[in-house]
């Protein structure tokens, strides 16, 4: 993936969540972050809208497996490498 999408992931993390985008890279956790749940499903249409993909989401199930900011620049990734 072009940096420069990554780049715009981790801008639409931070912008959504409200978070210092310099604290942003794939190891931090969500959680280390304070990042909720209603955070979550913003970056996540917010991604969806932005790269126009439809990511499996679900804030009831899916924060075992999104726990990282790696794990949100994979998931789009996957998702667009599928297109």
């Amino acid at each position: 993936m072009p940096n420069t999408q990554i780049d715009e992931i981790l801008d639409i993390v931070a912008q959504k969540a409200v978070i210092d985008r310099s604290k942003l890279s794939p190891e931090v956790k969500l959680t280390d972050l304070n990042v909720s749940s209603l955070d979550m499903v913003e970056v996540i249409f917010a991604l969806e809208d932005r790269f126009s993909i439809q990511l499996p989401f679900n804030a009831n199930t899916s924060s075992s497996e999104v726990q990282t900011v790696g794990d949100v620049i994979a998931m789009v990734e996957k998702q667009l490498a599928g297109k």
